[in-house]
């Protein structure tokens, strides 16, 4: 059994150490923003923050996680992040990013965690950051100036949305 918090809840999971986390997200809690896209960690659909760092939950076990924070885009408003995230979702909306938007939780949580640790990306930060991150559409310059437009537009010492109750 692993236990560990899935956006701000304590979960006993007892399906299986050996579950990929991505299916324990999206099959066992409903949680479906986190998307399946390669199983294979090659393209970032998959990505969530275990203790605030961008992780493929596609091939991280549950057993991995245990005592872990694990953060989905559905509870990332919510979190000490969650300015760092509001600031990302306007400059995406902005620049216009999204076309088919299949990649875009993942490329969102990578943007966010970047933020988190680096208030001012040069485009050889944001690249690196991104470069897990797969969009099918090629929507990759657009993001790279969502990225650049969020970062100017976070606030410091932002307080994070309120959030009712906790939900896995």
């Amino acid at each position: 059994m692993a236990k560990f918090f899935l956006n701000g809840a304590g979960i006993d999971f007892t399906a299986g150490d050996d579950t990929p986390l991505l299916w324990a997200i999206r099959d066992w809690f409903g949680l479906t923003g986190t998307k399946y896209g390669c199983g294979m960690a090659q393209c970032g659909a998959c990505t969530v923050h275990v203790d605030g760092n961008p992780t493929r939950s596609c091939i991280t076990p549950v057993s991995a996680v245990a005592g872990k924070r694990v953060v989905t885009i559905e509870y990332l408003p919510s979190t000490t992040q969650g300015a760092t995230y509001r600031a990302v979702r306007q400059a995406w909306i902005d620049k216009d990013v999204v076309q088919c938007g299949y990649c875009q939780s993942g490329q969102i949580m990578a943007a966010v965690a970047l933020l988190q640790k680096n208030k001012s990306p040069s485009d050889a930060d944001i690249d690196a950051a991104m470069s897990g991150n797969l969009c099918r559409c090629g929507t990759y310059q657009r993001i790279r100036e969502a990225v650049k437009v969020a970062a100017a537009s976070v606030p410091a010492g932002a307080a994070p949305a309120k959030r009712e109750g906790k939900k896995a």
